[in-house]
């Protein structure tokens, strides 16, 4: 189950489908929230490669953030793994990294999927994220 700060669950794990352009946080089986997503340019399919728009598939883990991010405030996904990197290796191509969750640059992000690959929710949003997602935290990513 989440942990409680200040009388308020934290999210124990980070479930994003894709396809819905749906990110949900969760303690336990209980979804605290649900939020509506971008994504990049070609989100169908697991990310191959760098520059290729798309936001990597599988499970990861929130491993560091940055309150100064040009995208309000960003939680950083440990992408790429072992895995991510072998494939990549065997393509003959690099894997890409800095896939993040975070707001909009400057409040802004546009309409639909204008990421590089990244989960981008409004700022507001984001500040909720921050405050109720820890490092250390799961996060799986669906089709």
């Amino acid at each position: 189950m989440g942990t409680m700060r200040c009388g308020v669950r934290r999210a124990d794990r980070i479930v994003v489908n894709k396809s819905r352009r749906e990110m949900l946080l969760l303690s336990g089986d209980s979804v605290l929230r649900s939020y509506r997503i971008a994504l990049g340019p070609n989100p169908a399919g697991h990310k191959v490669h760098e520059g290729d728009g798309r936001t990597p598939e599988g499970r990861y883990v929130i491993d560091w953030r940055n309150p100064r991010s040009r995208y309000h405030l960003s939680l950083h996904i440990c992408y790429p793994n072992e895995a991510d990197i072998e494939r990549a290796r065997a393509a003959g191509v690099a894997p890409g990294g800095d896939i993040m969750i975070h707001g909009q640059k400057d409040g802004h992000g546009g309409e639909g999927d204008w990421t590089q690959g990244c989960i981008a929710i409004a700022n507001a949003e984001m500040d909720e994220v921050w405050a109720l997602v820890s490092d250390g935290t799961p996060i799986e990513i669906y089709p």
